[in-house]
């Protein structure tokens, strides 16, 4: 590489970054992850192409006045919306994903612009030892129209955290460090009530000893100390004990939220688990501390009645939050999946959103209760379905494509458990990257910047120019659903020779299903491929026929059926100085 110096601010920082040769130097703190050490001989990657093209938007093709459900695609799970006058702002969880707790704006609810991340900064974020299904749970954001002030608060479940809250004046600026706050459970959300006064609701085990079944939780509401940012001690009461009816053992009352209309208290919460029996609850009451009763109607959402062979299914469907739209109608956004034929979920959780009907006394989510269509009639009065154009988050079925010469690094590129400014450079040829010398099966930041999977049908491929010096360096492409289930597809060096190599981890044991030897005087493209379960993994020597390495492989292991946890699949740009995956 050449020696120089390159300025780059990056949208997930706020702070500038210097590239010295490769070495990089930041002006903020430096964080755990730095005692990883990166090697200097790493690839460089270009011509960067995703391409969606799922099956239900061309049977589903938009009409005037439509748009598409999930509004964002891919692992977006746990949404939380706010509203301060025209201005919408929405958060989803990271778990180990950095920068952490992604954030959109938009005018409208159809047309959303991703402005950042909440937590971008390794002062408010250490997961830097954490599984990926760790880390940060499911954010709350609330505008607190008495100070003109937004708050977002989580559980953080790494780095001795636990649940914080973090404050902005403008969401677009950027956020304070963490304020811990002295409290178990997690789920946390944050209320403030006509007369100013704050209160947190979270969900948490029963007392010691009151268990009574496996998945029996509870919901507690604090009163906050709006001035000095603490919840006022022993001031927890016990709002929800079970569910919407104890004796019937409902499991998993979690994620609530509380809101106010006409004078009443809405307590509204997820109850069923976040899997096949998840569903949105709500309860009402005389005041934010209770009691709380249950609506006769509950639930308000679910997809849990409905037989698997239906067409372009949608399932899971709860962990909601509702905020007054367009025309004063009220919307609610929520967690659904869609999963693949073999009823697999390789996407993840994906944020979808609903009208909903709040004429009566109780909210219940317009065909929130029937089989979910793929598209919706917007809100009145907006007029542009504006998404993938002009910086708005795409939906559908669409192509994105990266050259990596723009000062700025797009939002959707992640990190894992650390910053992506440690091992990335943006250089006149396309994005280096400085291999760690950590595998990606280690619960360590990986030298790896992700993309999420956002259709059951896609392909992803980017152009690589490297040359590894031995059998321990490799660079290439990977899908991983977590750190002991994931593909690697690469180039490695054995003796004097250079091979492309596809590797396959399963519960933390990997095996080398292909290899072959290449030339690799000129960059090679490698991409990945899937239609549905079936994966295939080629590369490229001139830049438009591709050789299928492997053949056709199961994309089971990218599935949370089989790997657990609660993340969808990430596809990386990846290299490791610590390769252990060897040519046959």
């Amino acid at each position: 590489m050449m020696s120089r110096v390159l300025k780059i601010k990056f949208k997930s920082t706020k702070w500038p970054v210097y590239f010295l040769s490769g070495c990089i130097v930041m002006l903020f703190a430096v964080s755990a992850c730095a005692q990883t050490k990166a090697q200097k001989n790493g690839p460089v990657f270009n011509n960067f192409v995703y391409q969606g093209n799922d099956k239900v938007y061309n049977d589903f093709p938009l009409k005037e006045g439509e748009f598409y459900n999930p509004i964002l695609q891919g692992c977006y799970p746990d949404p939380a919306i706010t509203r301060k006058g025209d201005d919408y702002y929405m958060v989803c969880s990271s778990f180990a994903m950095f920068p952490g707790v992604p954030i959109f704006h938009s005018k409208d609810l159809v047309n959303w612009k991703q402005i950042g991340h909440v937590l971008d900064r390794t002062s408010q974020l250490d997961v830097h030892d954490t599984g990926i299904s760790s880390g940060v749970y499911a954010p709350g954001i609330t505008y607190n129209p008495h100070n003109d002030t937004f708050y977002m608060i989580t559980t953080a479940f790494a780095g001795g955290l636990g649940n914080i809250i973090v404050k902005t004046k403008d969401p677009m600026k950027g956020w304070s460090d963490p304020i811990k706050l002295d409290f178990a459970g997690i789920d946390p959300s944050i209320f403030f009530d006509d007369d100013g006064k704050g209160y947190v609701v979270h969900n948490d085990a029963p007392a010691k000893g009151k268990e009574l079944y496996n998945g029996h939780r509870v919901i507690k509401v604090w009163e906050y100390d709006v001035e000095n940012d603490k919840i006022i001690p022993e001031s927890d009461i016990v709002i929800v004990n079970g569910g919407t009816d104890i004796s019937k053992r409902p499991i998993w009352i979690e994620a609530p939220h509380l809101y106010k209309k006409d004078g009443n208290y809405y307590l509204m919460c997820a109850e069923g688990g976040t899997g096949g029996w998840h569903s949105e609850v709500v309860f009402i009451g005389s005041s934010p501390k209770g009691p709380f009763n249950p609506a006769p109607s509950n639930p308000i959402l679910t997809q849990r009645y409905f037989g698997n062979n239906r067409n372009y299914k949608v399932d899971w469907a709860g962990h909601a939050d509702i905020v007054k739209g367009p025309g004063d109608k009220y919307y609610g956004v929520f967690l659904a999946i869609r999963p693949n034929e073999k009823d697999r979920v390789n996407i993840g959780r994906e944020t979808f959103i609903l009208p909903v009907d709040w004429s009566g006394l109780f909210p219940v989510f317009e065909n929130g209760l029937i089989p979910m269509e793929p598209k919706l009639k917007m809100p009145e009065g907006v007029t542009g379905n504006r998404t993938g154009k002009d910086g708005f988050f795409p939906n559908g079925n669409f192509v994105y494509k990266e050259d990596f010469n723009s000062e700025n690094l797009d939002d959707r590129w992640i990190g894992l458990r650390g910053p992506r400014e440690e091992f990335i450079s943006l250089t006149k040829k396309g994005l280096g990257i400085n291999p760690f010398d950590v595998n990606i099966k280690e619960l360590k930041p990986t030298s790896t910047l992700f993309y999420r999977q956002q259709h059951n049908t896609f392909s992803f491929s980017a152009d690589i120019d490297y040359k590894p010096s031995s059998e321990k360096d490799l660079a290439g492409i990977t899908c991983l659903q977590n750190e002991g289930f994931n593909y690697v597809f690469g180039i490695t060096k054995k003796e004097k020779d250079y091979y492309l190599v596809l590797q396959r981890t399963e519960k933390g044991q990997s095996v080398v299903i292909a290899s072959e030897k290449i030339d690799i005087k000129k960059p090679l493209g490698l991409k990945v491929a899937a239609d549905g379960d079936k994966y295939e993994f080629s590369y490229s020597i001139d830049g438009s026929d591709f050789i299928n390495v492997g053949g056709v492989v199961s994309g089971d292991i990218l599935s949370t059926n089989r790997a657990k946890g609660f993340t969808g699949c990430l596809l990386g740009l990846y290299a490791t100085a610590a390769n252990d995956a060897q040519p046959n």
